[in-house]
């Protein structure tokens, strides 16, 4: 295990912070802690990195406790949104700076210099000043400055926030070419769900200060735990039913009662597993009501107004919504969902 974090806590005079936060995570590992503004995810990563001191809990780093530890005799590099360049040194100088502080020979700083800059795919800026980069030139140079120190524990606090939509997504690709490259661990914060599914070996998602779930993507967004990680992650429709039995029924809708739920339930229904048909007289499907068309490059939203449930959103193909028009009343059927208890509704 290359970082445990067992039972941190860290409140502040607001009563904002975090409590009995546990994780574990292996050699080789990007995890994300993921989650709105304030739930507590910066709190966790600088708790980890030195900068801020838990209250109780302790964090152990292959295996050595790391608590009493400054943020520099700590075996974790921090990569912040701000890039924290020194703005009068060159790269080089820049990504040097560190590797003379630990009396490396001028051969060795070179050498690894080098090395990080084409990891970073940057060779030949050695010579620039931060003010002629761009800002994810200068994103590459800070994170390049993070890897020289060999960190046993990379750590990211929202290093992409700044950049624009497609630099993000180049930049999501080069970071995890470098993790798989180089085998670091890395922990990453993000308020982004798009970010944290496509970068990460396992997602830790947090709400008001607590862990809510610990899983892969994958499992996070077929699988949420709780109610907060369904709504919070990716779109999703919300709809009351009725758990009898072995099904959950949606008005004249039967879908499998898999968690053995009792009374009223919330199901949670993602786009894509909402089926447009033309018919409404269908067995086994609501009549509802094409409110618009929303086309969104190779898919569209279209939202339909229910008798019964109000409104709910469908991903469909451009061939289905060819033939579909406000107002037109078509059959709405449900592939599949995700039950939770009424009660846990009105928690969140």
């Amino acid at each position: 295990m290359q970082l445990s974090v067992r039972e941190l806590s860290k409140r502040y005079k607001t009563g904002d912070g975090v409590s009995g936060i546990n994780i574990d995570i292996q050699k080789g590992e990007l995890v994300t802690l993921l989650g709105p503004s304030g739930c507590g995810k910066t709190t966790v990563l600088r708790s980890i990195g030195g900068f801020l001191e838990p209250d109780s809990g302790d964090i152990l780093i292959e295996g050595r406790s790391v608590i009493q530890l400054p943020p520099e005799k700590r075996p974790t590099s921090m990569v912040f949104q701000s890039y924290n360049l020194w703005s009068h040194m060159s790269v080089y100088e820049n990504l040097a700076f560190g590797l003379k502080i630990r009396k490396k020979s001028k051969a060795e700083i070179r050498a690894s210099v080098d090395e990080a800059l084409k990891l970073v795919r940057l060779s030949g800026f050695e010579k620039k000043v931060p003010a002629e980069l761009s800002g994810g030139q200068q994103q590459r140079v800070a994170l390049a400055r993070s890897l020289l120190l060999n960190p046993a524990v990379l750590l990211l606090d929202e290093p992409f926030s700044a950049l624009d939509a497609k630099l993000r997504h180049e930049m999501r690709e080069e970071l995890r070419e470098i993790q798989m490259k180089t085998g670091l661990t890395m922990v990453f914060v993000t308020h982004d769900q798009e970010e944290a599914l496509s970068l990460s070996d396992r997602i830790i998602v947090m709400n008001h200060g607590r862990i809510e779930q610990i899983a892969q993507p994958q499992q996070i967004y077929d699988e949420p735990a709780s109610l907060y990680v369904a709504g919070f992650i990716g779109k999703m429709n919300f709809m009351e039913g009725v758990a009898d039995g072995a099904k959950i029924r949606l008005g004249s809708l039967a879908l499998p009662n898999v968690k053995n739920l009792r009374g009223r339930v919330t199901a949670a229904v993602r786009p894509e597993d909402v089926q447009l048909r033309e018919r409404t007289d269908t067995e086994g499907t609501l009549t509802g009501k094409v409110k618009q068309v929303m086309i969104l490059g190779h898919y569209a939203e279209v939202t339909v107004e229910l008798a019964e449930f109000g409104i709910i959103r469908a991903f469909q193909s451009k061939e289905v919504v060819q033939r579909l028009q406000p107002g037109q009343e078509v059959g709405v059927s449900i592939t599949q969902m995700t039950g939770f208890p009424v009660d846990e509704a009105k928690a969140n």
